[in-house]
């Protein structure tokens, strides 16, 4: 089965590829010709999911699947919320993004650091609609550690863990992350699809 996931990212391909192993061939935008700068408009995680996902399926008729992510801090009231990829600005800049979280953590005492990542995956597959969710909780780190990963890695520390994800394997943070669940979800979709059909 080959699928299209609509994203720019090389950091999310690379992460859903590994997650979703052999079984499906995930396509890059690359791939398929489009070099298209896909609008996120909308103001939820999933109106955004499917906003990228019918700009591919419209105009390229690919099957195909798109992710929203957002880091939803609970004491900056969810921000940066749907912002969370160009919460310094729309250059998008990992670092500068985390830069601004930790200076508006400031003075947040350890107990008041709570968060959580929320991933939607929208796939459009022949006519049906299809919306899987994956979060995780957590807290905000006072300073940067580890190396791996990328986003928000390095400051967001999982309940589960206690570390950050960077500082874990990526096998290790995929069995946990939001994104990881919320492919899980489609995988399992998409198996049991699969299998009904045949």
């Amino acid at each position: 089965m080959d699928l299209v996931f609509a994203t720019n990212n090389a950091h999310k391909l690379e992460e859903i590829r590994r997650i979703v192993g052999d079984g499906i061939r995930i396509l890059s935008l690359r791939d398929i010709g489009c070099h298209d700068d896909i609008p996120e408009t909308a103001e939820t995680l999933e109106g955004n999911a499917l906003q990228k996902a019918r700009w591919v399926k419209e105009r390229y008729g690919y099957d195909c699947f798109a992710d929203d992510t957002g880091l939803m801090v609970d004491a900056l009231d969810g921000a940066p919320g749907i912002y969370s990829a160009r919460y310094a600005g729309p250059q998008c800049d990992a670092e500068a993004n985390m830069e601004l979280l930790l200076k508006r953590l400031e003075g947040i005492p350890d107990d008041r650091r709570t968060a959580a990542f929320h991933t939607v995956i929208a796939l459009l597959q022949g006519d049906g609609t299809h919306i899987f969710t994956g979060s995780v909780h957590g807290r905000i780190a006072r300073e940067k550690h580890g190396t791996n990963g990328f986003g928000y890695d390095p400051v967001f520390v999982p309940d589960e863990t206690g570390v950050p994800f960077a500082e874990m394997s990526a096998e290790a943070k995929n069995l946990i992350s939001h994104r990881g669940r919320a492919t899980r979800r489609l995988i399992d979709y998409l198996a049991s699809s699969t299998t009904n059909n045949e």
